[in-house]
């Protein structure tokens, strides 16, 4: 599957239509970067677990050609990763391992990377690559090609392996520019979620990914951040009220102010969906936005009321980075198609993942490099 993707993305679709998936194969392209790819697979099942599950004759037959990410056929089975803007491209090919004596045999193995110039890989746009025996070619300044010494092992990425700034500068920003996508799929708001107590106190200008550090991400929000857009998200969901931070012997603590309340709530007395609502502010109002923002499901536990400056919130931060919203809230999808969001519907069709609406001439230009 190609998906052409804008600054505001809103992946829907009903339950099983792939959207798990394709949230999984975001991760799995940040974790390239940081040489996690091959390990986070294994831990999500390995490659069985993102192989074609119908017909092998039918899979082969209707992708053969086709530049989807899923492939499987015998010994060609593999994962196809892959993203590219105006700038940069980036593709990974994933596969089965020759068999052999390791314990980790089932590990997949890397078998291509390519980098390139422009949003579609040709030969004369090509920056760096690898192929299955771990040699690498880093295009030089004057057009030929540098080769790093050694080989890299099936499970080490290029991107972290062999970025330099003076060899090979392009794959250092690019590999920057990937690690500095930020996901948010496990938010806590239980009643033992970290952000519910008094935390030590730290300029965080970066949410952690289990909220843990709210009271400390929004007082950060307000001293060197947007504290105006952080006042008018807390007002504008709940009408008079403010958030306040409290510090005692370096702990801050989170309390909300509001209209006819003898005295501000604490964090541990907030409900589930007020807290998400606060966490998901320190969120997108980040003074140091990502290249690009992924949340999972930020509907859940609110109440439906929250679902418009939910919406108003992503929409304002899409203004600065790329944001991807992976729901099946149909109110927060309507939010976003008011905003003029780009609205991602996928479908299942004999077992495979769609583009709803989107033909084969309609999928933007893509290659996936050789092995």
């Amino acid at each position: 599957m190609v998906l052409a993707t804008g600054r505001l993305n809103v992946v829907t679709g009903p339950n099983g239509s792939g959207k798990s998936s394709l949230y999984r194969a975001l991760r799995l392209l940040a974790g390239s970067a940081r040489n996690g790819a091959v390990a986070a697979l294994a831990r999500e099942g390995g490659l069985e677990s993102v192989m074609w599950a119908g017909s092998p004759d039918e899979g082969r037959s209707m992708r053969r050609g086709r530049g989807r990410p899923l492939v499987q056929g015998g010994d060609t089975r593999r994962l196809l990763l892959g993203f590219a803007g105006e700038e940069f491209g980036y593709a990974i090919d994933l596969g089965v391992p020759p068999p052999a004596t390791s314990m980790f045999g089932s590990d997949p193995e890397i078998k291509a990377e390519s980098v390139w110039a422009g949003p579609v890989l040709r030969p004369a746009a090509v920056l760096a690559d690898r192929g299955a025996s771990g040699a690498v070619r880093v295009r030089a300044a004057g057009g030929g090609w540098y080769r790093p010494p050694g080989f890299l092992k099936p499970f080490d990425s290029m991107l972290s392996e062999t970025a330099d700034p003076q060899r090979a500068p392009e794959l250092l920003l690019l590999r920057e520019r990937i690690r500095s996508w930020r996901f948010y799929d496990h938010l806590r708001t239980d009643a033992q979620a970290p952000a519910r107590t008094a935390q030590v106190g730290t300029r965080t200008p970066v949410l952690s990914h289990d909220g843990a550090d709210l009271a400390a991400a929004l007082q950060t929000i307000r001293e060197i951040g947007d504290a105006g857009a952080l006042d008018e998200a807390v007002s504008r969901a709940f009408p008079g009220s403010r958030a306040e931070i409290t510090a005692l012997g370096g702990r801050f603590e989170l309390a909300l102010r509001q209209p006819g309340l003898l005295r501000p709530l604490r964090a541990a007395e907030l409900s589930d969906g007020t807290l998400r609502y606060l966490l998901w502010a320190a969120a997108l109002l980040t003074p140091r936005p990502p290249e690009m923002l992924v949340l999972n499901e930020p509907e859940t536990s609110l109440h439906p009321e929250l679902i418009g400056p939910l919406a108003d919130l992503i929409t304002a931060a899409s203004a600065k980075t790329q944001i991807i919203v992976v729901t099946h809230a149909q109110q927060l999808v309507t939010a976003f198609r008011d905003k003029s969001a780009r609205v991602l519907e996928l479908v299942k069709q004999d077992g495979r993942t769609l583009l709803d609406g989107q033909g084969i001439l309609d999928e933007p230009a893509w290659h996936w490099p050789s092995r």
